[in-house]
Order: C-alpha cells, then sequence, then structure tokens
C-alpha cells in the first residue's frame, strides 16, 4: 500500500522514501507525494534519485494500493531492488499551477451551482487551463460575463480551502456532495475525501488544491460552446 502524502499535504515537494516493488521500469513506492492522475487532474511528473542518479519521473498510475512511478534516463536505468531508499522530488512549477487550476474549477463549479443549479456533466484540466461540461439549457456572452466576475469575487475573498476524510456513510450524509450528473465513487470506497471551499463549495474530490482562493489568481473564462441541448461546455484559463 503506498501512503498518499499530497493527501495530507498537496505542497510537500520533496520526500524520501522505500521501494516496495519493481516492475519492467517503474517502481511502486511506499509513500508519495506525486499525484498519479484522476479526477480530470493529470499526473504529476518530476524527478527519483536513486544512489546518486536522478531518474525522470514521466508517468504515474494508481493500480489497487499501490501508486507506480515510469522512470527514465539518458542512458540505461539503474538496477533498484525493493527495499531501496529514493528521494522524490515533484515538479512543483507543473504541480502548482495544477493546484491553481484544479481549485479554479471548483470555484467555478461552486458558483454555477449556487447562483444556478446547474449540475456538471464532464471536465478535464491541465496546467493553468481547463474546460468544464454543465446542464445549461442555454448560455449567452453575457452570462458567461457574470459567471466570470462572481468566480473572481470568490477569489479576491480570499476563502480557505480545506480537505477531510470521511467515512462513506458519514459523507453521503452532506447535501449535494456528489456534483457530476453520474456519481463516479465506486462501491467499494468505504472512505471519501472531501474537498471544502469553505462558504462556497463542498465536495467528493481526490486532487490536490491550493489553501485559500487568492491564490488561485484571475480566473478568465476564454470560451464556451453548446454539446448538446442542454449541455454546454466552458473553458477557463488562469492568465498567470
Amino acid at each position: 500500500m503506498t501512503e498518499l502524502l499530497y493527501y495530507a499535504d498537496a505542497y510537500i515537494r520533496e520526500f524520501d522514501a522505500v521501494v516496495s516493488a519493481v516492475e519492467d521500469g517503474r517502481v511502486a513506492l511506499a509513500r508519495t507525494a506525486f499525484y498519479p492522475g484522476g479526477g480530470g487532474q493529470p499526473n504529476d511528473v518530476g524527478w527519483l534519485e536513486v544512489d546518486g542518479q536522478r531518474l525522470a519521473v514521466t508517468q504515474m498510475k494508481k493500480e489497487g494500493d499501490a501508486v507506480w512511478h515510469w522512470l527514465a534516463a539518458d542512458g540505461d536505468l539503474p538496477l533498484i531492488m525493493p527495499g531501496a531508499t529514493v528521494r522524490g522530488t515533484v515538479d512543483w512549477e507543473r504541480r502548482y499551477r495544477l493546484m491553481r487550476t484544479h481549485t479554479a474549477m471548483h470555484i467555478l463549479c461552486g458558483v454555477v451551482w449556487r447562483n444556478y443549479g446547474a449540475q456538471v456533466t464532464g471536465g478535464n484540466m491541465d496546467p493553468g487551463e481547463g474546460r468544464m461540461d454543465f446542464e445549461f439549457a442555454s448560455l449567452s456572452k453575457e452570462l458567461i460575463q457574470e459567471i466570470e466576475a462572481k468566480c473572481n469575487v470568490e477569489v479576491a475573498a480570499g476563502r480557505a480551502v480545506h480537505t477531510q476524510i470521511l467515512p462513506r456513510a458519514e459523507a453521503f450524509q452532506i447535501p449535494d456532495l456528489i456534483r457530476t450528473k453520474i456519481n463516479l465513487l465506486p462501491e467499494g470506497i468505504q472512505e471519501v475525501r472531501t474537498v471544502e471551499i469553505v462558504g462556497l463549495d463542498l465536495q467528493a474530490d481526490g486532487g490536490t488544491h491550493v489553501d485559500n482562493t487568492q491564490e488561485v489568481g484571475m480566473i478568465k473564462v476564454v470560451d464556451y460552446k453548446s454539446k448538446g441541448a442542454i449541455n454546454k461546455r466552458l473553458y477557463i484559463a488562469l492568465p498567470i
């Protein structure tokens, strides 16, 4: 089982860990600060230092209870054995931009749900930009400008962002915890991690976020498209 350091502290940039398994150019670690991807957020990249050699972490994946890290080197990969100690370094510039972007997506979702009652039907993100689909019958330029302005009010408000892990039964007593049209949480998950933007939004979520909405910076709604009769897509970007 891999301990997920980013669950408790998304600001961890470096960490030491023991290799728990090795397989075809990838390693599983006993603990990791790398986010393996999911919920529309891409996986982290970075580096692992093994016996003084710095190896690139190019891909991540969570399989069962283990998080696997794919490695690359200029030459042949060194021989890594289970039980070896490695030092991980997250590509922080990329990670922090994703943290800001993911929190911006929650701000957008919170504003749209609070003010317009529209559910989410899909979403995806890259560092500094993202898209989210909502159940809107129609959108207009004026409404988009209104949504953008309301989002930036929430950014400026400096709302705290908190995470918590709850038993499944307790979590699902929270009204509107699942904002997506379809509940994507598998039945087998007995603990649910929640992300709360205090006073605005509370959702089940496993990704990484900033601690305060002011860290997000200005949110721009750069485009919108119709993806069906009641499905509208909004594109956002963080200019800085």
